[in-house]
């Protein structure tokens, strides 16, 4: 992508109809460290790849626990990420405080589509360069969204994002539906196999020359039913 006359704001049109700021905060998310999110019938997980600028530095952080039932797992611009993780917590604080019940996960996402969406169309503003794996559970069941600097939200029984993740979505398209009834040890097997076996490779070309995966650049978290979201990471991983 280069610089251009259509792309100083988020508010002016291309004459091709297109609005550039949007596309590089996507490109943000593409060349952030892949997230992968997967569901079953009692249970949603997520997982991430974690970096560090240096040898000498700890790693990012890429899950955040928002509340006992809902946590994100983000690619893209940890900072933009903290900003929503912090607007995700007050809004479930709120809503518990007024309503005495935990968020629904789908109004909780529709709320940070709809926040990502002003960024979008307003001048003096920009997209939030990052994108979310919301895993949550709620009375209708355990849910997995994705949310886009765009505005955009989907949900999925597994996807994929960031760099390199093409080969993570194409290996969940291959085993999805076998994950309705899968236990928790097996979706956190499938994971991990999404992260240290057919993505091995090319989530390897995201890391240092010669840095070799471990438990203390891999993440996993998981929500049931009756398991708040828990993080699984460094030691606990293992």
């Amino acid at each position: 992508m280069f610089r251009n006359q259509y792309d100083t704001d988020c508010i002016t049109w291309s004459p091709a109809g297109r609005i550039h700021q949007i596309e590089y905060a996507m490109e943000a998310v593409k060349q952030g460290s892949a997230a992968i999110g997967l569901r079953s019938n009692k249970y949603a997980l997520v997982a991430t790849l974690k970096r560090s600028t240096s040898e000498l530095s700890s790693y990012q952080k890429k899950i955040f626990k928002i509340d006992e039932h809902i946590g994100i797992a983000i690619a893209g611009l940890v900072a933009d990420a903290r900003v929503l993780a912090k607007y995700m917590r007050t809004e479930c604080i709120n809503h518990r405080y007024v309503y005495e019940q935990p968020m629904q996960v789908g109004r909780l996402v529709t709320q940070v589509a709809d926040k990502s969406q002003l960024g979008t169309q307003r001048i003096g503003s920009r997209p939030y360069g990052v994108g979310l794996l919301v895993a949550g559970v709620d009375q209708t069941g355990p849910h997995l969204y994705e949310t886009q600097p765009s505005g955009q939200y989907f949900e999925f029984l597994g996807n994929a994002i960031g760099a390199r993740s093409q080969a993570g979505r194409t290996y969940l398209e291959k085993h999805f539906e076998s994950f309705a009834e899968l236990s928790l040890d097996a979706l956190i097997e499938h994971a991990l196999l999404v992260i240290l076996a057919v993505t091995a490779r090319a989530l390897r070309e995201t890391l240092a020359t010669g840095v070799e995966l471990t438990s203390n650049n891999v993440a996993v978290a998981y929500v049931s039913v009756d398991d708040d979201f828990t993080i699984l990471e460094d030691d606990l991983i293992k």
